[in-house]
């Protein structure tokens, strides 16, 4: 990592990550944790869109679904077992679940992440 808050990908180009990087995965921001192992780390959304709202992230970075390389298999593996148990528990709550990541624009953080929820709306998204 260079400047504060400044990733590179692996094509060298530049991406903020300054939430998740910086905050969330180097412990600077205390969240709930809902899982954690050496690869893969997932914690009570700071601001639910749902009831149950959980962000699942990989602890490399990795800017977004599609900049994964064949060399990220096992770690992609790792993230979809994790996002399973989770929307799994969720099926348990609620009876149903959402599992979905962002990209390009839609993306506001660009590390690679997964939003899980379920229960009753919150707020917009």
């Amino acid at each position: 990592m260079g400047e504060k808050g400044i990733t590179r990908d692996r094509a060298g180009l530049a991406s903020t990550c300054e939430f998740y990087c910086e905050k969330i995965l180097k412990g600077l921001l205390d969240v709930p944790v809902y899982f954690e192992n050496d690869q893969v780390f997932a914690f009570h959304h700071t601001n639910p869109i749902w009831e149950n709202h959980v962000v699942l992230l990989p602890k490399r970075h990795i800017e977004s679904l599609i900049t994964l390389e064949e060399a990220d298999n096992d770690l992609l593996l790792e993230l979809m077992r994790t996002a399973k148990m989770i929307a799994s528990d969720f099926m348990v709550r609620c009876g149903a679940a959402r599992v979905y990541t962002n990209l390009g624009e839609y993306q506001s953080s660009k590390h690679l992440h997964w939003h899980i929820g379920c229960g009753k709306q919150l707020r917009p998204y």
